[in-house]
């Protein structure tokens, strides 16, 4: 199966990163506007609307028009794992509903001092044959590279002092 990896660090405190990401406005605030996303829904795990924290359980439901040319796809993600423990935390949001054959997202924060995180975003994925989809597909992973750098870059233009 391939995996696409992508970190850097946010100078910032493992606690404001792990709180921003907790939240729908992480997903909404990090993905590029070219992106053109849009949440449908999000459902708490025990199925109430627009839970504040995106707990284990949780399903966000989206759709995104690339670049506003391509179709309109819809996507959901449910909240699969999660946990905090000391200085290190991260969860993990499986696409049960989408354009992929596979999704399986690991967000993983690291408290490297006091201000400052490592943010590390591992992809195990499959491609659709209509994505070009042989592994390791280098239209994928150039455009997870340009996805994953803006998101970072956008975490810490919004969480860095």
């Amino acid at each position: 199966m391939p995996v696409f990896e992508y970190e850097s660090y946010v100078d910032a405190p493992l606690d404001d990163v792990w709180e921003f990401h907790s939240r729908i406005v992480g997903l909404t605030e990090l993905t590029p506007g070219w992106m053109r996303l849009t949440v449908e829904a999000t459902t708490g795990p025990d199925g109430e609307s627009n839970p504040e924290i995106l707990e284990e359980g949780a399903s966000v439901d989206v759709s995104l028009k690339p670049l506003g040319v391509f179709p309109r796809v819809s996507w959901r993600s449910v909240i699969t794992e999660r946990g905090r423990d000391g200085d290190e935390a991260f969860f993990v949001d499986e696409m049960s509903d989408g354009p992929f054959k596979k999704w399986r997202h690991t967000h993983s924060f690291e408290a490297q001092d006091d201000d400052r995180t490592l943010m590390r975003d591992r992809i195990e994925y499959a491609l659709p044959l209509w994505m070009l989809g042989r592994a390791g597909s280098p239209f994928f992973r150039v455009n997870a590279y340009m996805m994953f750098r803006h998101r970072h870059k956008k975490t810490r233009e919004l969480l860095e002092d």
